[in-house]
């Protein structure tokens, strides 16, 4: 299972968030390219507790959330398309300097090398084992990267 947690796998990751065009347009989904690239490094900020975030689970994730998680992370298969963003990380603005946030989203990749998050708890999944959490940053990140075909 590909996981964040690898070097050569974070380094694939990072060599296509460099790829990534600021007039890409989406295959799917309503965020521009701007908007997706600071999506990421918020969700990466918030999963590596490099930006100070208070986590709890939602109701619905205690009821579904591991299910959920299980199902997302349980084989090689790519997420969905069109799956839903938590209202915190939709983005609202629409433009910005992407190169900047590019930047910052390789950072909080790199980030991952040295992962220690024990207070983590996924907004709907809940607490998640480290190998855990590495899968499904690996997935998301990938998700998003297909998104803007990269």
């Amino acid at each position: 299972m590909k996981t964040i947690f690898d070097n050569a796998i974070r380094e694939e990751l990072i060599q296509r968030i460099r790829l990534v065009d600021k007039d890409a347009k989406p295959e799917w989904g309503k965020m521009n390219v701007y908007q997706m690239v600071k999506h990421n490094s918020f969700w990466n900020g918030w999963v590596t507790g490099i930006d100070k975030h208070i986590y709890k689970q939602e109701i619905l994730g205690k009821i579904f959330g591991k299910y959920a998680l299980n199902k997302m992370i349980k084989d090689e298969k790519p997420f969905d398309k069109n799956i839903p963003t938590s209202d915190q990380f939709k983005i609202k603005e629409f433009n910005g300097n992407i190169d900047a946030e590019k930047n910052k989203w390789i950072e909080l990749v790199n980030e991952y090398r040295h992962f220690d998050n024990p207070n983590f708890i996924h907004d709907f999944f809940g607490r998640m084992t480290v190998e855990q959490i590495g899968i499904l940053a690996y997935k998301h990140t990938d998700h998003h990267l297909r998104q803007f075909g990269v």
